[in-house]
């Protein structure tokens, strides 16, 4: 088990404790629902940027994409082509509209629009679904120091969101905006030492044109696929469609970054934030994907595990199947050695055949992981021992912890601490902040803005601890990154074909976007599953597409159907 030098732990220790008391420092003035809620209408385009940024970018960000390049390569880039797109259309109609309402969440909208009971059923949607997302965004950093410290994934869970309890609680919108600005600066600090330090330790020989290479030759640098074969799940269409869809739902409908731009000082701060975000985000993914592939070469002259996950390899180094696993073991030490004089040929010869070798030899060395993990499931069934077989989210961390110096290892963890606490303290903002408008407020007596300010502090203690159980239950399902977006793709397209309907189909009413939405919901559940269990073939990234097309036409249906209805209006 790794231990942390003194430096490490200082530089660790002192980020987590920085963030816990700026937060806590920045509540001062936080008196009212304003302040509280939107930040006082204070942010600037830049910090509003890093902040929806940051927002969307937590630990799973850093820990499971560059563990996804390293096993699939470049081509999950492709998930995000639909931003930009995303970010023009909510400049255009969502930040205008929002900002002439004066609303304090997006739901505040809908009431407007259509009637109180649609506001209530598109948040508990919003509720629901980063209710279960922040529990996984607790449970990313938790992974990471179970493998650094040995300690139990249960309390790591309960301590870390704890922690990120007491800086939301006390920090109000304000406190996390500002916040964020200054964790993404670490966070672009951290990485870009990361990416050097790791083209640093290649062979001398090995450039960085060669390394790219090196990773072309093993597919990993496969950036664009135009096919419209559904078992692909990113493509250039995956991403552009339900990419664009997925991101307006976020970005446009999700409270949790709705409030990061409500806090602007103008519609034009607002825009600007969003297109900011809209040009860096796409770059930042990128980024952090060669960051992967740039280990996934590092790994092709440096002696990797059968499996990244440490404790699963001692599990399975402890049970019957220990002689099969070491077989494993020497089997992919051979494969190794092999590769070595492959690579050099491959390096220095122009003979294109060569790549092909490159090839085989880590398809066999996947193959090889693919069995290691069998072996590590047949285990841990056996013994009844959750352990997780799928190592892509151990990856980059084994990486950090094997071959960084003393201090930058705790700036790396730092790095990925801020990022899961900026994320966890966005959610849980804006899940107080729904539950207390568009759920306590609405439905109680009228309330003073010191009452209204007290209920949405003591609604994110609330959700901070549903966010802790959905962790401590949290499986890592194909990888972490992956298990976030599949959780929002499953609410988001119904949701944004609510808003859709809202701003584009005035005749229709809020009997029929209810009961629609309704109907949708129990839909894009029943596809899912039938994925899941291979009746059908839906990658998730298409049911944000599916679920609002389905909305807006069963509304739009059930609307026709409905006479005598007069022209509702905005």
């Amino acid at each position: 088990m790794q231990i942390l030098s003194w430096i490490d732990w200082s530089v660790l220790c002192a980020t987590l404790i920085a963030i816990v008391a700026y937060g806590t420092w920045q509540t001062r003035g936080s008196k009212n629902v304003k302040d509280y809620l939107r930040g006082g209408n204070t942010s600037k385009w830049w910090t509003i940027g890093l902040s929806v940024m940051a927002t969307q970018a937590s630990a799973i960000t850093f820990l499971s994409t560059p563990g996804q390049a390293f096993n699939d390569g470049m081509g999950f880039v492709q998930f995000y082509f639909g931003l930009p797109i995303a970010m023009i259309v909510i400049c255009m109609v969502f930040i205008p509209l929002y900002h002439r309402l004066k609303v304090y969440t997006a739901y505040e909208f809908l009431e407007n629009r259509f009637d109180l009971k649609t506001r209530t059923l598109a948040a508990i949607l919003f509720l629901i679904q980063r209710g279960l997302a922040a529990g996984i965004t607790i449970f990313a950093p938790a992974i990471i120091l179970s493998v650094v410290l040995g300690w139990d994934l249960l309390t790591l869970n309960i301590a870390i969101g704890l922690l990120v309890i007491i800086y939301t609680v006390s920090g109000g919108t304000r406190a996390v905006n500002v916040t964020q600005k200054h964790q993404m600066v670490v966070i672009f600090i951290g990485m870009f030492i990361a990416f050097f330090l790791i083209v640093d330790k290649l062979p001398q020989d090995i450039t960085f044109s060669k390394a790219l290479e090196i990773a072309g030759a093993s597919g990993k640098m496969e950036v664009l696929d135009f096919s419209f074969n559904l078992n692909n799940r990113y493509t250039f269409w995956s991403g552009i469609i339900g990419g664009t869809f997925l991101m307006l739902s976020y970005f446009g409908t999700d409270q949790s970054q709705v409030q990061r731009y409500l806090s602007g000082k103008s519609v034009k701060e607002m825009q600007l934030g969003l297109i900011f975000n809209g040009l860096l985000k796409v770059p930042m993914q990128f980024f952090i994907l060669l960051v992967g592939v740039m280990v996934f070469v590092f790994y092709q002259f440096n002696e990797a595990p059968v499996n990244f996950n440490p404790t699963a390899t001692e599990l399975v180094l402890n049970s019957e199947y220990a002689e099969d696993y070491k077989a494993l073991q020497k089997e992919q030490q051979q494969i190794f050695r092999d590769k070595q004089k492959i690579i050099e040929a491959f390096t220095n010869s122009e003979n294109p055949e060569a790549a092909k070798y490159i090839s085989a030899a880590n398809a066999a060395n996947d193959d090889i992981r693919q069995e290691a993990r069998a072996l590590i499931d047949k285990v841990s069934d056996s013994q009844d021992i959750k352990v997780e077989s799928n190592d892509k989210d151990y990856v980059f961390i084994h990486f950090i912890l094997n071959n960084l110096p003393r201090g930058l290892i705790g700036l790396l963890l730092a790095v990925i601490l801020s990022a899961a606490m900026s994320s966890t303290a966005s959610e849980l903002n804006a899940l107080g902040s729904t539950t207390a408008m568009d759920l306590y407020k609405r439905n109680t007596s009228e309330k003073t803005e010191t009452e209204m300010v007290k209920a949405s502090r003591w609604f994110t203690f609330l959700w901070g601890i549903i966010a802790i159980g959905v962790a401590c239950v949290a499986n890592l399902a194909e990888n972490l990154i992956q298990l976030v977006n599949i959780i929002g793709s499953i609410f988001y397209g119904n949701v944004l074909g609510i808003f859709l309907l809202a701003f584009f189909f005035k005749f229709v009413k809020g009997n029929a976007v209810f009961i629609a939405a309704l109907i949708t919901q129990v839909t894009v559940i029943a596809l899912y599953l039938l994925n899941e269990f291979e009746y059908i073939n839906l990658p998730f990234l298409w049911l944000n597409f599916v679920g609002c097309i389905i909305v807006i036409a069963v509304a739009y249906v059930l609307q026709l159907l409905t006479p005598n209805n007069k022209t509702a209006h905005v």
